[in-house]
């Protein structure tokens, strides 16, 4: 069944998906300080404002360390960085110039990682007037990125939580099937294996190609062929 929204945040909604440059990709990225902290991930290279952020949100969770800690990420329990994602992204083939939204919670971080390399990224809070968007309920704003992903040409999921489930559901029973799921765990895996730079982008393509053709959570089969949105 699908979520319905009020008359006026339905309006909201459409006028949100009307403004956003086509065709796009609809991009959930969960990087929020309040992500991070709940999955208990270390990472290396955050800014001390971020990590303070992060410790904040942390309270009685503290990180996993040592053994502990590789395990968990081998596991793909970390949520990704936009850079790893922007990495992931152009393993698959997905260009540069692609237009994406995205749909994250609100105190994304290290941002910059994705959008120096993805160039034409939009947000809620580029294309609502500002006072629309300050004076909006956290779940409002996840109403909006969920009824502008179940409307996207693509959408690339990098966390399986509710959120996903739901869009990929509403997705295919509107017949949208260029729904994609990264895998975090073959990320990992391939870089605790000491994988870099081209070699780890060829295995991470091969490793997507593979899930979508034995039919496990991948579901974009352009991105394994000539990408056209």
């Amino acid at each position: 069944m699908d979520l319905c929204l009020t008359r006026s945040l339905e309006k909201k909604a459409s006028e949100l998906l009307e403004a956003i440059p086509k065709p796009f990709i609809s991009l959930h990225l969960r990087f929020e300080p309040d992500m991070v902290a709940y999955s208990q991930c270390q990472y290396s290279g955050l800014s001390s404002a971020f990590i303070k952020t992060i410790e904040a949100a942390q309270g009685d969770r503290k990180p996993w360390t040592g053994e502990l800690a590789c395990i968990w990420r081998k596991r793909g329990k970390c949520p990704l960085t936009p850079n790893e994602m922007a990495f992931i992204l152009q393993a698959l083939s997905i260009p540069t110039n692609t237009n994406i939204y995205l749909a994250a919670g609100d105190g994304l971080m290290e941002i910059e990682g994705l959008t120096s390399v993805y160039t034409n990224v939009v947000t809620k809070s580029s294309l609502l007037s500002g006072e629309d968007f300050t004076s909006m309920h956290g779940n409002t704003k996840a109403a909006l990125d969920y009824h502008v992903s179940i409307n996207s040409d693509s959408y690339v999921a990098t966390y399986f939580g509710n959120m996903d489930k739901m869009v990929a559901a509403m997705r295919v029973f509107k017949g949208l099937y260029k729904t994609l799921f990264l895998s975090r765990r073959a990320f990992a895996d391939f870089t605790s294996q000491g994988l870099r730079g081209r070699e780890l982008m060829q295995a991470l393509w091969k490793a997507h190609r593979d899930d979508y053709v034995i039919g496990r959570e991948s579901a974009l089969p352009d991105c394994f062929r000539e990408v056209k949105l």
